[in-house]
C-alpha cells in the first residue's frame, strides 16, 4: 500500500510517499480501506518537531480517517463493507495518511449516512475536541452563554455548531471576513478580534472555549462558577490555579478516541445540526502542500487528503 511517512523533523518537504506492507487487524480491530484523511494543525506541529508527540522519526502522521472496512478481526464491532470514520490511537501513531489503517473497532464509528468520505474525514479529531470540551467537561446546556475563540477554524466551527445544538447562546470570535460564515453556522453574536477588545464587549458567559491561548484574558468575561475550557494550554497548572483562585472552573482538554461521542456527533450530522466545512482537498501524493496550507493558519474549516 501507499503511505505518507517522514524520517526527520522539518518542513512539509520531509513528508514522502512510500510503498509499505498493509497492516493486518488483530482481535477487536478492523482493517479500513481509507478513502479520505484530514490534516489537522497537530499533524503540522508533530511533523515539525514542535510537538514531539511520537518520539523520534521515522513515523507517519495523520489520525482522521474515513473509509470502508476491508477485514474484521475476531470480536470486532464491524464487518467488511461497513463505512466507518474516526481518529484511532491518538495520541499514539496511527499513520492516517495511508491507503489502509488497522484500528480498534471501538475507536471508530459508523460514518454519517448523508456525508461522503471527504466530509466525514473532516470530523473526528476537531469535532471530538469541541464535544469533549463543551459537553463532557463543561456540561454545556440550553440557555447558557458560550464564547468561542478562533471560531472559524477546524475545531472552532464545530464548537459553534455543537453549542447551538445544545441550545446555547453562541458568541464567536473571528476576523470580519469570516463573520457571514459563522452566522450561517448559527452564531448569535460575532466579534472581530482584530478591532475589538472582547473583554470590553462580552460579560457573564458560562463557558469560554479557548483554542488561542486567551485563557488569562478570558477570565474577565466568565461569570463566577463558569468554566474555561482550554485546548492549547491543557497542561498549564499555573493557569488552572489562577482560574480556581478567581472562583471559576478550569478544564484542560487533550482529545482522545471515543466512539460513543462520535456516534452522537454523527446523529447530529444526519439530523442537519452539524455540517463540516472542507476548505480544500489534496491527493495523498500532495500531503506536503496540504501541510503548507494548514500551517499557514489561514484555513476556514478543514483540509482533507483524498486517498482512494
Amino acid at each position: 500500500m501507499r503511505a505518507v511517512i517522514q524520517k526527520s523533523f522539518g518542513g512539509p518537504e520531509v513528508l514522502e510517499v512510500v510503498e509499505t506492507d498493509r497492516p493486518a487487524p488483530l482481535g477487536g480491530e478492523v482493517l479500513i480501506r481509507v478513502h479520505a484523511s484530514a490534516v489537522n494543525p497537530v499533524d503540522v506541529a508533530v511533523r515539525s518537531g514542535a510537538y514531539p508527540l511520537l518520539g523520534e522519526p521515522s513515523f507517519g502522521v495523520g489520525w482522521d480517517i474515513s473509509g470502508v472496512v476491508e477485514e474484521a478481526g475476531p470480536g470486532a464491532r464491524f464487518k467488511p463493507g461497513d463505512e466507518v470514520f474516526g481518529m484511532p490511537f491518538f495520541p499514539r501513531a496511527a499513520t492516517g495518511y495511508a491507503e489502509y489503517v488497522a484500528a480498534p473497532s471501538r475507536q471508530v464509528a459508523r460514518k454519517p449516512a448523508g456525508l461522503d468520505h471527504v466530509h466525514a474525514a473532516a470530523i473526528p479529531l476537531a469535532a471530538l475536541t469541541a464535544w469533549q470540551g463543551l459537553v463532557d467537561a463543561a456540561g454545556l446546556h440550553e440557555g447558557q452563554r458560550v464564547l468561542i475563540h478562533r471560531a472559524a477554524g477546524g475545531v472552532g466551527h464545530f464548537a459553534v455548531q455543537i453549542a447551538k445544538a445544545r441550545g446555547a447562546h453562541v458568541i464567536a470570535m473571528a476576523s470580519a471576513p469570516r463573520h457571514e460564515f459563522l452566522r450561517g453556522l448559527g452564531a448569535d453574536e460575532v466579534i472581530d478580534y482584530r478591532t475589538t477588545d472582547f473583554t470590553q464587549e462580552v460579560k457573564d458567559v458560562d463557558v469560554v472555549f479557548d483554542s488561542s491561548s486567551e485563557g488569562t484574558r478570558s477570565l474577565a468575561v466568565l461569570r463566577p462558577g463558569g468554566t474555561l475550557v482550554s485546548i492549547m494550554e491543557h497542561w498549564n497548572q499555573a493557569l488552572a490555579a489562577q482560574v480556581a483562585a478567581a472562583g471559576r472552573h478550569f478544564a484542560g482538554i487533550s482529545v482522545e478516541p471515543d466512539y460513543a461521542s462520535l456516534e452522537a456527533i454523527a446523529a447530529l450530522v444526519d439530523a442537519g445540526r452539524i455540517r463540516p466545512h472542507v476548505a480544500r482537498t489534496f491527493p495523498l501524493a500532495e500531503a506536503a502542500k496540504a501541510h503548507e496550507l494548514v500551517g499557514s493558519g489561514r484555513v476556514q474549516g478543514k483540509v482533507v487528503l483524498t486517498v482512494a
